[in-house]
């Protein structure tokens, strides 16, 4: 049986599998998996990546500025640390403005703690992670090729 908290992003470096955590943040493991079955994430770029602090995307313009067609999330902080390998959702000022963009952290970001929710971790792939072309914005970036759950 296909374990439905796997979510597999097949990116331009290579897959990368993240192990989708509802009991963390149940809201958003379910938000994130609706738009993953409209293949929302098919095609999205990542659009800011910071060396030695993490990867985001999520972005339907690529810019940042956008989000999906659903209303903003309400936060699920959790004591999860932001780790090499989490994952955890983008927002702007508001706490309660998460929405579609997500990030995975290259080291260490215990400054991020109970701030921003963690919502998955990355359990293979992470050197893809790694290879994933820097810069804020991002020229000619890496892009999220296919988003596939199970």
């Amino acid at each position: 049986m296909a374990d439905m908290n796997i979510l597999t992003l097949e990116t331009t470096k290579g897959p990368v599998v993240i192990k989708m955590r509802p009991d963390l943040a149940p809201g958003h493991v379910a938000h994130i998996s609706k738009l993953v079955g409209e293949k929302f994430y098919d095609g999205v770029v990542f659009h800011r990546v910071i060396e030695g602090f993490m990867a985001q995307t999520g972005c339907p313009h690529g810019t940042g500025t956008g989000g999906s067609k659903y209303p903003d999330l309400k936060a699920e902080f959790n004591a999860q640390p932001h780790v090499r390998g989490t994952v955890s959702m983008a927002r702007a000022q508001s706490p309660n403005s998460a929405n579609s963009q997500f990030f995975i952290c290259f080291k260490d970001a215990s400054f991020l703690d109970r701030q921003y929710t963690v919502w998955g971790e990355v359990v293979s792939g992470m050197e893809n992670v790694d290879k994933i072309k820097r810069g804020e914005p991002v020229r000619e970036p890496d892009k999220i090729v296919s988003a596939t759950l199970g």
